[in-house]
């Protein structure tokens, strides 16, 4: 049988004073008149992690217009948007700390400049919930059992009905921010039919604020990125007329340009084009491929078992590189190995960067070849492979390139950052190219191949610590499974630590595939079946409501169970 509001603020006062364990009366649900208040889990003292807790509103009351939610991607939309919103409303409402720990603090997961799938407010034809976290007020380990009942009936309440009723917001607000967002995945949808891998508006600005802010440059600092004409296109949109900007072909891509006139900027908003946009982030119109993957060197990476023989072929003592495996890759093994793990998981477009590569791994040029003759070099640099990576298998390379001029030979588009501005420079490159040949000998020999089937074992993944469950992330960095930690700081689209948790979760439920027979990526497809089928729900964990999910790539969760040290695969 339900309770309703008086019955919580009773109970809250005849706890008041009592020790931390007697906020377990309060679980439940609530009808608190125009919204229903549920208590999934409260924390066991004031210095454990949050309690949940969930507001719904039923859609009678909420009163959103069904086309804001008639369609999956427009219920992401308007789920973010209303999370924003809610996030705000909170820090207005409930800004401070009321007593030990984390008292008095109520939080929703509302994420950064990315627009996500996330589990922190869900929209329905049934209403809006919102799922979140509640630092239960105390005095030591003591109730505060009237701080308490501001936060829930005072604060809270404030905060949903400021937030997830229609009447709180303008209709333009409302639409503008759910219509961009189906617009955009309108754009990534063409890209393929158009021959691009990536669309960046005119407009654009991709420059950020510093090095630890993802906020676009203020304006009248930022420089807008116009296209050059050889490279524009139009595509047309739903709700935004014709969108015009530089579309980049698939092929080989070259990002050229001096030093701090901006290759490396442009690439890093083709990383995060993966993902849409905040309207004002400057990169609403940054849109590339979902199957595109940043490649970079990762010194002491482990790697289990990957085929690496197109790189990395012949290495002293023997050492087995059809199924390579070590605890401590170098920059080019780990590099190539990246690559492999990537194309095996489906990557379309690889990123790259010189800055953050392997200079072993990218090139060898003709002086370098003299002196050290093939049959002493185990690596076949990237030059040498990347057109038959485009022309073998349809993967594409955006690679940004300051200092070898040798990759002119091999690029299909050139691109020079000119104070912030690209130009295409195809022809001059390939003039460059004709007047001053290389002289470097090509060293790849025969087709690239992608490798064989790698099976992993169930003892791979243990999620116990002793007795107790142990998956979570920490930040964007790190994911815990067990004892098993893995380190994901190069894994570097992955944007959100909400994202990380869910990488985690599905790191988890993959175990229930693993049963020796079945191959990596099948692995991954029935566990992202299962998502794609139940939602992120499907595969949280965590005791209460899933509130802090963020819908990662099939990608990046393929490269973090690729770092998994104790990943271990059937032998033969």
């Amino acid at each position: 049988m339900g309770m309703d509001r008086e019955h919580l603020v009773r109970t809250l006062r005849r706890i008041d004073g009592a020790g931390y364990k007697a906020y377990q009366d309060i679980r439940g649900e609530y009808d608190m008149g125009t919204w229903t208040l549920i208590v999934d889990h409260v924390q066991g003292d004031p210095f454990a992690a949050p309690s949940r807790v969930r507001a719904r509103v039923d859609m009678g009351v909420a009163d959103f217009p069904p086309e804001l939610w008639k369609s999956a991607e427009r219920r992401v939309a308007l789920g973010d948007l209303l999370a924003r919103g809610l996030a705000r409303a909170l820090r207005r409402q409930a800004g401070g700390a009321r007593g030990s720990g984390r008292s008095g603090l109520i939080q929703v997961d509302a994420g950064g400049q990315q627009v996500l799938d996330r589990t922190a407010v869900r929209v329905s034809e049934r209403g809006v919930e919102a799922r979140l976290s509640v630092g239960l007020p105390a005095a030591g380990r003591r109730v505060l059992g009237r701080q308490a009942e501001e936060m829930l009936t005072g604060d809270l309440e404030a905060a949903v009905k400021a937030t997830l009723r229609a009447r709180s917001w303008t209709k333009q607000v409302l639409t503008d921010h759910v219509l961009l967002f189906e617009d955009q995945n309108l754009v990534r949808a063409e890209l393929e039919r158009r021959g691009l891998v990536a669309f960046v508006g005119n407009g654009a600005v991709l420059p950020r604020r510093s090095g630890v802010s993802d906020l676009p440059l203020e304006e009248g600092r930022a420089v807008r990125l116009v296209s050059p004409p050889s490279l524009e296109v139009g595509i047309a949109t739903r709700h935004h007329g014709e969108v015009r900007g530089m579309g980049i072909p698939a092929g080989v891509t070259l990002i050229v340009g001096g030093g701090f006139h901006g290759k490396s900027t442009l690439l890093r908003a083709l990383e995060r084009g993966v993902y849409n946009h905040l309207r004002g982030d400057g990169r609403e119109w940054v849109v590339v491929v979902e199957q595109a993957m940043k490649i970079r060197a990762e010194d002491g990476r482990a790697v289990q078992g990957v085929d690496i023989r197109p790189f990395v072929d012949n290495l002293p003592l023997g050492q087995d590189t059809a199924r390579f495996t070590t605890d401590n890759a170098s920059g080019s093994t780990s590099q190539a190995a990246s690559i492999m793990e990537a194309l095996e998981a489906g990557a379309r477009v690889l990123l790259l960067d010189e800055d953050t590569s392997a200079t072993n791994f990218m090139i060898r040029d003709a002086r370098m070849q003299r002196l050290v003759a093939k049959e002493r070099e185990p690596i076949t640099p990237f030059i040498d492979r990347v057109r038959q990576l485009y022309e073998e298998h349809g993967v594409s390379t955006v690679l940004v390139m300051g200092g070898a001029g040798d990759y002119f030979e091999v690029a299909d588009t050139v691109i020079m950052m000119d104070a912030y501005q690209p130009r295409e420079v195809t022809a001059a490159a390939r003039e460059v190219a004709r007047l001053l040949p290389s002289g470097r000998q090509r060293e790849a020999a025969g087709g690239l191949r992608c490798g064989g089937r790698r099976v992993p074992l169930p003892a791979s993944l243990n999620p116990l610590r002793g007795e107790r469950l142990k998956v979570e992330a920490r930040g964007t960095e790190t994911i815990i499974l067990g004892h098993a930690s893995i380190d994901i700081g190069a894994v570097e689209q992955v944007v959100d630590p909400s994202q990380a948790r869910a990488i985690a979760c599905l790191l988890n439920h993959c175990g229930r595939y693993l049963d020796g027979r079945r191959a990596l990526p099948e692995v991954l497809e029935l566990a992202w079946a299962d998502l794609e089928a139940g939602g992120l729900e499907a595969v949280a964990l965590w005791r209460g409501h899933p509130g802090d999910l963020a819908r990662p790539r099939l990608l990046d969760t393929a490269a973090a169970l690729n770092r998994l040290r104790s990943l271990v695969l059937a032998t033969g």
